[in-house]
């Protein structure tokens, strides 16, 4: 005979009962929730030979942003891989070029595509083919893979994310996808001179979009998505005075060292850590002779904001710090370059981001989204100028030592979660599915 169950031991034993069965329901749950959609998952891993093949083709041409027979050649490169795809492609010569300090006579040109499908959504992707680096140093760095690592100059920044929208692109091609009214892709060739000649370009078409994803790379340490980026600006200030024998007549000279010292220590003060601004005096240069009282003395400044408007505050007190002189009858002026704007997080970005981590639970992957600017900028904010639409930073691979000559890699690891990932995001935008 069974003996009969104590009624404290059931009592005892419900609660925990309960939670292993609360537990593997929500497993369950969780399990069906983070299903992968197919056939893109599976297309997205098959595709990772060869857009490492991509890699390889790209990196080993220098496209420095000044070099501009290397960015001809990438530039047709892609252009061709992009109508090999089915995009009505093209290389587009600079028009508008906003002239700054560094900035060449002539910028590299842009590759634009267009592919046209069969719904109504306008969906753009934006990368860039220009690295910092100089012609002959691939010689001394040419591409090569080491483990699940993937190393080359400018191969983190930006090359992955030209090879993340060509093979993002070609997933789509093989699932015969076209829901989407217009699939635009813009690369540029002057992004790490702060884009003089596509600036123009990326705010028009931005403006036209109901998404923009830009492919610059993500962090090596997490997967993440950023939907702010720090403006960029940099502040040019020119004293001059007059020459004079430094031991024989130094009065009538009228030293424009002095003058520039003066005007940097009365303008170190122009950060504002509460709202992002930071102003920072980097560069200065005077004289031409130990004993000549210096004519000519320069500086200048790095700026980083967080909201366009900072920019005409930090002009307005630069042009008024500089009526403070302390040597008389020198001229001061002053120039501020608007390099790059910020790009600032929108309801619309939050909730496109929000939408992107479901889908990348679908593969089992965590997805950061950063809605706080961490100090550098990119072409996205050029993209959203114009826009209320959501932009979106960092499509591309997990990659590391951008601008560096010797530590440049992208982890391979990435590659198919981060196809899919994008090309997730092109088809639900394009089928109305991100709940916006």
């Amino acid at each position: 005979m069974r003996p009969s169950s104590s009624p404290r031991l059931i009592h005892a034993l419900r609660p925990a009962a309960l939670a292993a069965c609360a537990a593997l329901c929500a497993s369950l749950a969780a399990g069906a929730y983070a299903a992968p959609v197919e056939p893109a998952w599976q297309l997205s891993q098959q595709e990772k030979p060869a857009l490492l093949d991509t890699l390889k083709d790209l990196v080993s041409i220098e496209s420095g942003s000044k070099d501009l027979e290397g960015l001809d050649r990438v530039a047709t490169l892609i252009r061709d891989r992009l109508a090999a795809l089915g995009g009505d492609a093209r290389l587009v010569e600079p028009g508008e070029v906003y002239r700054m300090e560094d900035t060449p006579q002539k910028v590299g040109k842009m590759v634009l595509a267009q592919f046209h499908g069969k719904g109504t959504r306008k969906i753009m992707l934006i990368a860039h083919m220009d690295t910092v680096y100089l012609r002959g140093m691939l010689a001394q760095q040419p591409f090569r893979i080491d483990g699940e690592r993937a190393y080359g100059l400018g191969i983190a920044d930006d090359k992955n994310g030209v090879a993340v929208i060509l093979h993002t692109l070609a997933v789509l091609k093989k699932m015969n996808f076209q829901d989407y009214g217009t699939l635009t892709v813009l690369v540029n060739g002057d992004e790490e001179i702060s884009s003089p000649g596509a600036r123009a370009m990326l705010s028009r078409l931005g403006a036209e979009q109901d998404a923009v994803f830009s492919c610059e790379a993500t962090r090596v340490n997490g997967d993440r998505l950023s939907l702010a980026t720090s403006g960029i600006g940099a502040v040019q200030l020119k004293v001059t005075g007059k020459a004079s024998h430094a031991g024989g007549a130094p009065e009538q000279g009228r030293n424009a060292l002095y003058e520039l010292s003066h005007q940097v220590l009365q303008m170190r003060d122009l950060s504002d850590p509460a709202s992002g601004l930071k102003v920072n005096w980097t560069i200065a240069s005077a004289g031409t002779n130990r004993n000549v009282i210096p004519a000519i003395a320069s500086a200048q400044a790095d700026v980083r904001v967080l909201r366009t408007a900072d920019y005409d505050a930090l002009e307005r007190k630069l042009q008024e710090r500089i009526k403070n002189q302390l040597i008389p009858d020198t001229k001061v002026e002053v120039r501020f370059e608007r390099r790059r704007p910020p790009l600032e997080a929108t309801p619309a970005s939050r909730a496109l981001a929000a939408h992107a981590q479901t889908v990348y639970a679908e593969i089992g992957e965590k997805l950061a989204v950063f809605d706080t600017a961490e100090g550098g900028g990119t072409d996205a904010a050029f993209a959203a100028a114009a826009t209320k639409a959501p932009v979106i930073e960092r499509f591309g691979l997990r990659g590391f030592g951008a601008h560096s000559n010797d530590a440049e890699y992208v982890d391979l690891n990435s590659v198919a979660p981060r196809l899919y990932l994008l090309t997730r995001m092109i088809m639900d935008v394009s089928q109305d599915k991100t709940g916006r």
